[in-house]
């Protein structure tokens, strides 16, 4: 491989493959994709619910960090993607977008060019769907999106009881009328003939073989290189050693929102006492470099159901038979994504959007010494969060060892909105229950039961309830203000060559899952690239 490149592409994730497509269009062009994990040969990776065995710490294609989750809490583990095509390699693979008013939210922020006119529209070029192309739906696109089949019958029960509750059923969770006003239907996965299709399938594989376009696996960046405010490259190390590569245009970190944090602190941009701290050099002092950590806190029920369920499908014979149909058929159980069925919904009917998104699984699942193990008995799990956190977090550098894991604090409900909106949230997930298209399938409730009633026990045990979305964002947000990391053209602010492509760029976070915004948020970026190149 060179010693230099146009363009150095930290990360192989949602937007990093993205990124490597579109720059490397051009051949006259170098471009250069280092991911620090394996490539994605995986077997698991391919098979929907291999998600199973692959979101465990010390799994190779996954990072694990130790989290504090806000209060009196225990430290939790949080896990993102380290493998070819990043948390698209091993996510739940659930396609949704967010709001026209997330996005216009952004513009509104001081970010230009990033409002919906421009995110819908890339939204469109991106998708694949197999409704066909409407005003902001996208067909013939590169990523191929699957909606899960219709016509289970505990499926049904549950867009049954939504609609005892008010929310319409509806063909596409992702189309304008469920995203303004509440909807709730099958749901929309990144799957493609029962099979997972990340990023790196649909934007990478199709030109890896491009000669102007190498791409590095299981190779570390250390830092990046910034010589008198210019970014000139970075410094990567694998199992060949330690060296140094050059970039002649730019540097483009898209390592997801907590290691490109965690690179820049380390490469001298972010707080001036926190890296003098640990003896590196300032070379601009960035205050908000790691903060805005934004997150989706779920929660979460569980139902003992007296059929239908899949849990029996995950265990013993069931399993075996649901291999055989996944093997020769590329159906069943293992081709599913984490949720059956899903939308948005109003907690509170004054509300003028939906506050909150909601997720069905056809599974239970209970605590154990070893981890977490498929219930015995037949149950099914609906939870839910709120779409739009005020609480911020953050994360910092714990060493100038680059290999050292930074210290990450999400502090989840400090804000009072998530607060009200956490017990609004619980109450109608357990209203949705006793609806009564739904309560002839529930024999009892099983988590958490009547040991939380109150609002008090609800506020007093929200971090327990349920967990990380795994939609980290905003630690690198963009904006218009001389303390945003970066401007709206995602250039770090005080070094030329230097950007930010992936999640950390998030003023706010999206309204539902942040896989397919990271994505468009890479072709956004590219071509804010091309059109300065």
């Amino acid at each position: 491989m060179d010693q230099s490149y146009d363009y150095i592409i930290v990360g192989a994730g949602s937007s990093g493959c993205v990124l490597a497509n579109r720059l490397s269009a051009d051949p006259s062009v170098r471009v250069l994709l280092v991911e620090s994990g394996p490539d994605d040969t995986s077997p698991l990776i391919r098979m929907p619910r291999g998600i199973g065995k692959l979101l465990a710490p010390g799994n190779p294609h996954v990072w694990d960090y130790e989290v504090a989750p806000g209060g009196n809490a225990p430290s939790e583990t949080w896990l993102k993607g380290r493998a070819v095509g990043g948390s698209s390699s091993i996510n739940g693979m659930v396609y949704v977008r967010g709001a026209p008013y997330d996005y216009d939210g952004w513009e509104a922020l001081g970010c230009p060019g990033w409002g919906w006119a421009e995110i819908g529209r890339c939204f469109a070029e991106l998708e694949n769907h197999p409704l066909g192309a409407k005003a902001w739906r996208g067909s013939g696109g590169p990523l191929n999106i699957t909606i899960h089949p219709s016509g289970d019958p505990l499926c049904e029960a549950v867009l049954d009881a939504a609609g005892q509750m008010g929310v319409p059923r509806v063909d596409d969770v992702n189309d304008m009328p469920a995203v303004m006003s509440g909807g709730m239907g099958y749901q929309p996965t990144t799957t493609w003939h029962g099979k997972r299709f990340s990023a790196a399938r649909a934007f990478l594989t199709p030109v890896r073989d491009r000669a102007n376009l190498d791409v590095l696996p299981e190779t570390d960046v250390l830092r990046v290189t910034i010589e008198n405010t210019r970014a000139t490259g970075v410094v990567i190390r694998n199992k060949n050693g330690e060296r140094q590569i050059y970039a002649r245009r730019e540097v483009i970190l898209s390592a997801g929102a907590i290691q490109s944090p965690k690179l820049l602190q380390l490469s001298g941009v972010g707080p001036a006492p926190l890296l003098q701290a640990h003896d590196i050099p300032v070379v601009v002092d960035a205050p908000q470099v790691g903060r805005n950590l934004r997150e989706h806190r779920y929660l979460s029920t569980q139902y003992r159901v007296t059929g239908n369920s899949l849990n029996k499908r995950f265990g013993g014979l069931g399993l075996l038979r649901s291999i055989l149909s996944y093997a020769f058929l590329s159906r069943g159980p293992l081709t599913h994504s984490a949720h059956e069925v899903g939308g948005f919904i109003k907690t509170r009917p004054e509300l003028e959007h939906p506050d909150a998104q909601i997720g069905v699984g056809l599974y239970s699942i209970s605590a154990t010494e070893k981890g977490v193990d498929i219930d015995p008995f037949p149950g099914m799990t609906i939870l839910g969060y709120f779409t739009r956190p005020e609480s911020q977090g953050e994360l910092r550098i714990q060493s100038p060892d680059p290999m050292a894991k930074p210290f990450i604090d999400a502090n989840h409900f400090s804000a009072e909105i998530d607060r009200l909106s956490a017990v609004s949230l619980f109450r109608w997930l357990r209203s949705l229950g006793k609806q009564p298209a739904l309560a002839q399938w529930i024999a009892e409730e099983t988590l958490p039961g009547a040991r939380i009633e109150s609002d008090e026990d609800i506020l007093q045990n929200a971090v327990s309830l349920g967990g990380t979305a795994y939609h980290i964002c905003g630690t690198a947000r963009m904006g218009s203000d001389d303390a945003a990391v970066l401007d709206p053209e995602l250039r770090v602010r005080g070094v030329t060559g230097l950007r930010v492509a992936d999640t950390s760029i998030m003023p706010r976070i999206v309204s539902g899952n942040t896989n397919a915004p990271a994505m468009v948020i890479g072709m956004r970026a590219a071509e804010l690239i091309l059109q300065r190149a």
